[in-house]
């Protein structure tokens, strides 16, 4: 309910995720007057399809403290619920990311072994694509934390991607061993000594060379690095725009390389990457963006189908139990 566009943008990615999958059941969580009306208007009648209603909306700017003591009948508070019970396989939010992981957390438990959630998305790269994380669920991280993440990412990169053995990377301001604080390296000296395909430290602007599937790092850096990708795209694409509209010969140039273009533009589109799973939860919790569209919350959806059909939560106790013994 909370989420910048309002709620008929989960209405509508539900639409299009019934027509998608055959067998897939849908709970949408929130006014049950506002749904119905919105579900009549766009999905019609679908068995496959129920309103679970809330009394409380989470806002974006609210204390994610407040919304855990205060908003008990929240939207997102009944969501997470529905998966501790077992009444979902899966939660999906595009609503504040603060009060998101707090209820989560609570709510949902840690996995044995595993100290703090993290945020981890999937992003463009050159042969592939890239998972990394945390994106922000902690600014801080211990060695033993990203090693955890580590753990985590290669589990989410080989059941997104199908990769067997994602090679894995932490992020540093340089490749040799003696570079970084100490955490870093005490990180990397876990890596070594565990059965992950680590690979070593990466930089900033090897991010996208297509040499790890999988890139660690700490919460506060690896926001500031997401942040700063998604404005270098808006930054590329106000530069194209002007370059392609700046008289009518750059304007015929356009013309004839719209098909590029085009291309172009469905390859970068951050839609098709939208979805950061909060992983280490005993559930299955994703975070979509707060302004997505129909078709990227709908990417989320599509995130969460994988995850649950591949019991990710499941994967990662395995392997913490593989890793520590």
């Amino acid at each position: 309910m909370s989420g910048d566009l309002g709620a008929e943008v989960v209405v509508r990615a539900a639409a299009a995720t019934l027509e998608k999958y055959t067998h897939i059941e849908l709970i949408i969580v929130g006014d049950q007057t506002e749904l119905q009306r919105l579900v009549s208007q766009i999905v019609g009648d679908n068995p496959r399809l129920r309103i679970v209603h809330a009394s409380e909306i989470v806002e974006m700017s609210e204390p994610p403290a407040d919304a855990l003591r205060k908003k008990k009948d929240s939207s997102m508070r009944v969501a997470i619920n529905l998966v501790k019970d077992g009444s979902a396989d899966a939660c999906v939010s595009s609503g504040n990311t603060g009060a998101l992981m707090a209820t989560a957390k609570f709510v949902l438990k840690m996995l044995p072994g595993i100290n703090r959630p993290a945020f981890i998305t999937e992003l463009p790269a050159k042969g592939g694509t890239l998972h990394m994380l945390d994106l922000g669920a902690n600014t801080h991280a211990t060695a033993e934390q990203l090693f955890q993440y580590a753990m985590m990412g290669s589990i989410v990169s080989s059941d997104i991607v199908g990769i067997d053995s994602p090679r894995i990377a932490l992020l540093n301001i340089g490749v040799e061993d003696i570079k970084g604080h100490d955490t870093v390296r005490e990180a990397a000296d876990l890596l070594n000594a565990s059965t992950l395909n680590y690979v070593g430290f990466i930089e900033g602007d090897d991010l996208f060379s297509g040499k790890a599937d999988v890139v660690v790092t700490d919460g506060f850096t690896g926001n500031v690095a997401l942040k700063t990708i998604e404005g270098a795209v808006g930054l590329v694409h106000h530069f194209l725009k002007r370059a392609f509209t700046r008289n009518w010969f750059s304007k015929l140039q356009a013309l004839l390389a719209s098909r590029v273009l085009k291309g172009l533009a469905a390859e970068m589109d951050s839609r098709n990457y939208n979805g950061a799973t909060l992983v280490g939860l005993n559930g299955i919790v994703i975070k979509s963006h707060g302004g997505a569209d129909s078709v990227a919350f709908q990417h989320a959806i599509d995130t969460a189908i994988v995850e649950t059909r591949n019991q990710l939560p499941e994967q990662i106790g395995s392997l913490l139990q593989k890793e520590s013994a």
